[in-house]
């Protein structure tokens, strides 16, 4: 395609005619020559990924996931996303179609909306490079008790760890890995990126009282403790021991000479609560799994104990994806 804007004729039988519409709080939504949406929220929450490389399926995935889950972890339902997206020069129709389908079909798993977004193709890219920004709504008293977490509060993982990055792994991986693990191990691990939604988890999370949320994703759990941790201006102590992650991750990262408690962890949750017990037995009625993994302190040291053992978190550093992919 040449440089510029995408041709309203292929904007409208690549891109429009693959948008659906499901959610009523949706005015109006992505169009020719609509450079806005209009939507009916009761309290606007926004959140945008970093600029995306789509150098794979697993890419497209985790930018509309890591913004949607962002509203969830923010105490708001996501309604919609807006995708902006620059295609360099060589790029077929066929791609551009393809990748709107996949994007519809994320929307579709979500239960939200693409809204809008911008197109446009540039011979200053050498691969496609999209970001993507989600919009929900969120009640005022919601948001007001999500104030942060405070010393004694106790810390709870929802979730395993890991699941993202294991699952892009497995997939990009899988004739290496093949010739190591038992397949159906590798085929079960490439599945876990079918559970990477917080959504469910969150609004539960938010019922039972919670003081803050964090979803784990890039520099995996304890990246997300660190944060968690930072924003609320706490100290903290986790217990590695209890860092609840599937055997598959365990195998695979150790294949790979990379900690599995740094890698991409899309899919997981951390929440900081006064009663735990409750948010544990909440959860558990709906299937969820939750545990226990520290407690927020008055110190400013942010400690990970491992029996006898303890060290100390650092500020997170780049996730170890980026070792294997």
């Amino acid at each position: 395609m040449n440089r510029g804007k995408i041709p309203e004729n292929v904007l409208k039988r690549s891109i429009l005619k693959h948008v659906k519409r499901r959610r009523g709080e949706i005015l109006r939504g992505a169009s020719v020559g609509g450079d806005c949406a209009v939507l009916r929220l009761n309290g606007i929450i926004l959140s945008s990924t970093e600029a995306v490389e789509l150098l794979g399926d697993h890419s497209l995935k985790h930018a509309v996931f890591t913004a949607s889950n962002n509203i969830s972890a923010g105490g708001g339902e996501p309604v919609g996303i807006s995708v902006s997206a620059v295609f360099p020069e060589d790029t077929e129709e066929s791609y551009l179609r393809e990748t709107v389908q996949k994007l519809e079909g994320y929307c579709r798993e979500l239960k939200v909306d693409m809204v809008g977004g911008s197109t446009m193709v540039s011979d200053s890219v050498r691969v496609p490079v999209i970001s993507v920004t989600a919009v929900g709504q969120a009640s005022e008293e919601t948001v007001s008790a999500l104030k942060g977490a405070a010393p004694g509060d106790s810390v709870v993982l929802i979730g395993k760890v890991a699941l993202e990055g294991t699952a892009i792994i497995a997939k990009v991986k899988e004739e290496e890995l093949l010739k190591k693990f038992p397949a159906d191990m590798i085929y079960r691990a490439e599945s876990f990126d079918k559970l990477m939604s917080v959504k469910k988890e969150a609004a539960l999370a938010v019922k039972s009282g919670v003081t803050a949320m964090h979803d784990v994703s890039r520099g995996g759990i304890f990246a997300a403790l660190w944060e968690l941790a930072e924003r609320s201006g706490v100290g903290l102590e986790a217990d590695l021991r209890k860092l609840s992650i599937f055997q598959e991750s365990v195998e695979i990262c150790n294949f790979f000479d990379i900690n599995p408690y740094e890698l991409l962890s899309g899919g997981a949750l951390l929440a900081a609560t006064k009663d735990p017990e409750k948010l544990v037995s909440d959860l558990a009625k709906e299937g969820i799994e939750a545990v226990t993994v520290g407690m927020c302190t008055d110190s400013k040291d942010r400690v990970l104990l491992n029996g006898e053992s303890k060290r100390f978190l650092e500020i997170p550093k780049t996730d170890e994806i980026y070792k294997v992919i």
